[in-house]
């Protein structure tokens, strides 16, 4: 190797680019499917972690809970309780979408917590084509996820809610779904629910990435475009992420509420420049729920670029989309009640654990996400109670100070009139 040396150049990535060609847009091919990506903790933008909460002096809402119970209330009596997308939970959670890579795999284990908690739990795209339907990547298929949820989960709690790609669409998952008789009880129960997956945070604007072998990469070829990353080593798969406009967005909605009336209607959308005209299309179009990935979200393998350089952050994406007219679920880099919290106050109606919920059932299989879950309830009920609330929809960017700025958070939202400022969380609507 040459002596040849750059200062304040970033040799070492020009040096790997030149050893691996292709191979060193990714993070690292050979850890695909094996680790969880997403945009680093200190990437620029993301400035939901600069906000403080801040509990004011006065507190008229504990007065009023304090006569409700006739003694000084605790944070014990803060309420979690949410509903969002049409589902009921026991608290602002939802398992974000986990699709098919090995890091997945947990996704039985994930299953049977998740129905345990009561959360929400969304299947993300490409289980049925790569794990199987009923059967085939051993517990991994898709039905099996739903089975393992559906054994643990309480009655009149939590929801499944099946997401689908262009590549879902081919293989027809959402009619194998709705007319399995596996899944009546959750469409009896209003617990069923279908995601129109427009795109996500780790990679907005691209389709899915998987690596094959070299067998199937033959077999698949013409179907998908190609790229040999390494000699000799899996071959790149990368398939249409879709194509939308406002219309073909407004009919695929209006298709999924005709051909799916039992099922509720969510759509994902990543964090693209145009991400508050979208929510509005969507919800217009009578989706219960718009999912918004920020540049943060997403556990997916994507070329390191995207990672750090491609997408708004959430913070920008809540920001654009201000008073939201329907339920609005958000997902990136949550892991504790703090930020939870934060983005509910920014307008969300719930937040979705990602990388956090894998990372937990890696520790413990058994119970990792429910003591993660519990331990954000927790944070939840101390920080609701300190800003002299009781029910966690309450929440407001009036409780949020960004120190970049002068006063609080509040930014798009409308004034309700006489008696404060209205401030609409997805299906509620609060006073302040």
């Amino acid at each position: 190797m040459s002596t040849l040396r750059a200062p304040g150049f970033p040799e070492q990535d020009v040096r790997r680019r030149a050893r691996e060609g292709g191979a060193a847009v990714f993070p690292a091919v050979d850890e695909y499917g094996a680790s969880v990506f997403g945009a680093d903790a200190t990437a620029p933008g993301d400035g939901i972690d600069a906000y403080r909460l801040v509990p004011p002096v006065f507190m008229p809402r504990r007065l009023e809970k304090l006569i409700d119970l006739g003694r000084e209330p605790l944070y014990a009596d803060v309420s979690l309780r949410s509903s969002f997308g049409g589902f009921d939970a026991p608290l602002p959670l939802y398992l974000s979408a986990l699709g098919s890579t090995r890091v997945a795999a947990a996704g039985s284990a994930l299953a049977r917590q998740a129905g345990r908690l009561g959360l929400p739990m969304v299947i993300g795209e490409n289980v049925a084509p790569v794990r199987g339907f009923r059967s085939g990547g051993e517990h991994h298929a898709l039905l099996a996820r739903i089975g393992a949820y559906t054994e643990t989960v309480p009655d009149g709690t939590g929801g499944v809610v099946v997401q689908q790609s262009t590549e879902d669409a081919n293989a027809e998952v959402w009619n194998n779904v709705y007319t399995d008789p596996s899944v009546l009880g959750l469409m009896d129960t209003g617990r069923l629910a279908f995601e129109l997956k427009v795109g996500q945070g780790a990679k907005p604007g691209l389709g899915g990435l998987t690596m094959v072998d070299e067998e199937t990469s033959r077999r698949l070829d013409g179907q998908y475009a190609m790229e040999r990353l390494l000699p000799g080593g899996p071959v790149l798969r990368c398939s249409s992420p879709g194509t939308f406009t406002a219309e073909i967005l407004r009919q695929q909605v209006h298709l999924m509420r005709n051909n799916y009336p039992r099922a509720r209607c969510w759509v994902k959308l990543p964090p693209g420049r145009d991400v508050a005209e979208a929510a509005a299309v969507a919800w217009r179009a009578g989706a219960d729920a718009v999912t918004v990935d920020g540049a943060e979200g997403g556990t997916g393998w994507a070329p390191s670029a995207f990672l750090g350089q491609v997408g708004l952050p959430l913070r920008e994406c809540l920001r654009r989309i201000g008073t939201p007219q329907g339920a609005l679920l958000a997902s990136g880099r949550v892991h504790d009640g703090v930020r939870a919290l934060k983005v509910l106050a920014l307008g969300a109606s719930a937040a979705g654990l990602g990388r956090a919920a894998l990372v937990a059932v890696d520790e413990d299989a058994e119970n990792g996400l429910v003591r993660l879950v519990e331990s954000i309830a927790l944070e939840m009920r101390f920080l609701v109670s300190a800003l002299g609330k009781y029910t966690v929809g309450e929440a407001g960017p009036e409780d949020l100070w960004d120190p970049y700025e002068s006063g609080p958070a509040v930014t798009d939202h409308a004034p309700s009139g006489a008696g404060g400022s209205a401030i609409r969380h997805g299906e509620r609507e609060v006073y302040a």
